[in-house]
């Protein structure tokens, strides 16, 4: 590799690293092929921090009164997180959800369908490709976590599955 090519790498590198930071992503990878024999796989990548996790239980212990609501309320915070939920579709990849095959076509599901293992839940586009995600298990759909068109990060919660 050419001294031109590594200085052209750490361009495009850092044009990447930007790219995350202004567009909120978590993480990028690109491959980029110059010949046949030669090319360069990046992954660039950072840690969000959570804040509103660590807040929100030590704002709920000073309000709780009795002692028999503490109990009850632990369980019922730690269920709001529907990446959490064992039925939990997440997306695998950075990308745009997409509910229906094309515009003006039905949604893939709704809310109360019913879905076998395998069957297309909706579409995640990623560097044009359109990727259709399936459902992990059968059973019945009980929220839908997107909206179509949204924007997505790599685990991000897509639907739960009961």
């Amino acid at each position: 590799m050419s001294k031109k090519t590594t200085d052209s790498d750490v361009a495009f590198i850092q044009a990447l690293a930007e790219l995350l930071q202004s567009n909120e992503l978590t993480e990028i990878e690109v491959m980029r092929e110059y010949g046949e024999d030669d090319s360069i796989n990046v992954r660039v990548s950072r840690q969000k921090e959570v804040v509103a996790a660590v807040a929100a239980p030590a704002a709920a212990a000073p309000v709780a009164a009795a002692p028999a609501a503490a109990p009850a309320a632990a369980p019922a915070a730690a269920n709001d997180d529907p990446a959490s939920h064992p039925g939990a579709v997440t997306s695998p990849m950075v990308g745009t959800v997409y509910l229906q095959a094309e515009p003006g076509a039905p949604a893939f599901i709704s809310v109360g369908a019913t879905v076998s293992e395998g069957d297309t839940l909706l579409i995640v586009e990623a560097m044009k490709t359109m990727n259709h995600i399936p459902a992990t298990k059968s059973g019945t759909v009980k929220r839908i976590l997107v909206e179509d068109g949204a924007s997505v990060e790599f685990g991000a919660p897509l639907v739960i599955i009961e």
